[in-house]
């Protein structure tokens, strides 16, 4: 696996090279890249730092952060990846600047992208002008009702279970473990408090059932308003856990939301609450297929 930031790093040799965000990677973007499987040529994706909507200046909720991009990537079978800084100068391009400066060499013999891809100043360049270039271009087709848009709606509702069938695999936090204020360790309940890059979208407040790091997990998601607190918070209780968790980089499933997030009429109130979230947690099962090849 190549993850470069400049298609000259990569050796020039005969492609196919899928085009786009890939923010999620759900199973539109999977068809894509099984488009460019298809082909029977190796396989590179040239994706894009920031996402283009934040050089817009338009509001933007990630699905993935770059690093988990790549690996979703990695897991769908993608050897070669190409991430492209995204900036004034790209936006832009030209086709022809495009084709001339990344993908001519890369080789491209072949470029697939779905319908939304669009490059260059006033977003005027597609597929039909890389084609006008003198490159071969599949369009790929949208999934039916399958988008990061419709995704984002489901997560805005907690629908976790929603979000997991049209990415293909369940949705994802990606996050850094930083200090808390201990509360869940006081209530026999240690969690891991989680600071994410900027943009990642963070579903609706309430209670998950998840996993991570190889552990069913209790997640907490809002201001945890037992304490009457007043900044939002993701914090992961991981079953039968031990171990310090501290500036670890933790990616964390959320597989159905068991609750609402609210406050008890006391401490102990709250200490059994989360003893049945628990035991819901142990028992739940995981959304949505395995990520991997369309069935």
């Amino acid at each position: 696996m190549k993850v470069v930031r400049n298609p000259i790093d990569l050796p020039r040799s005969a492609r196919a090279v899928a085009v786009g965000s890939f923010d999620g990677v759900h199973r539109g973007h999977r068809r894509v890249l099984d488009t460019a499987f298809e082909s029977g040529l190796p396989v590179a994706v040239l994706t894009f730092d920031p996402h283009p909507r934040v050089l817009l200046g338009k509001p933007v909720e990630l699905l993935t952060t770059l690093e988990r991009k790549v690996e979703l990537l990695v897991e769908y079978g993608v050897e070669e990846i190409v991430v492209l800084r995204f900036d004034e100068e790209l936006a832009a391009m030209t086709p022809g600047e495009f084709t001339l400066r990344y993908l001519n060499p890369l080789g491209a013999q072949v470029v697939v992208a779905g319908p939304d891809f669009r490059f260059g100043h006033d977003r005027s360049g597609d597929l039909e002008l890389l084609h006008d270039e003198g490159l071969l271009t599949r369009l790929v087709e949208p999934v039916a009702g399958v988008s990061s848009t419709a995704i984002r709606d489901a997560l805005h509702k907690g629908d976790v279970i929603t979000a997991a069938s049209l990415l293909g695999h369940p949705y994802e936090l990606d996050g850094r473990v930083v200090p808390g204020f201990a509360r869940g360790a006081r209530l026999g309940f240690p969690t891991a408090n989680l600071v994410f890059a900027p943009h990642q979208l963070v579903p609706l407040d309430g209670i998950y059932a998840g996993f991570s790091d190889r552990h069913r997990a209790a997640v907490s998601i809002g201001v945890n308003v037992h304490f009457k607190g007043a900044e939002r918070r993701v914090e992961v209780h991981l079953i039968d856990f031990a171990g310090d968790l501290y500036g670890k980089r933790l990616v964390v499933e959320l597989w159905q939301q068991l609750r609402d997030e609210r406050a008890f009429e006391s401490d102990e109130a709250l200490i059994e609450q989360i003893a049945r979230d628990v035991e819901a947690v142990r028992e739940a099962e995981p959304p949505g297929q395995p990520l991997g090849a369309e069935g």
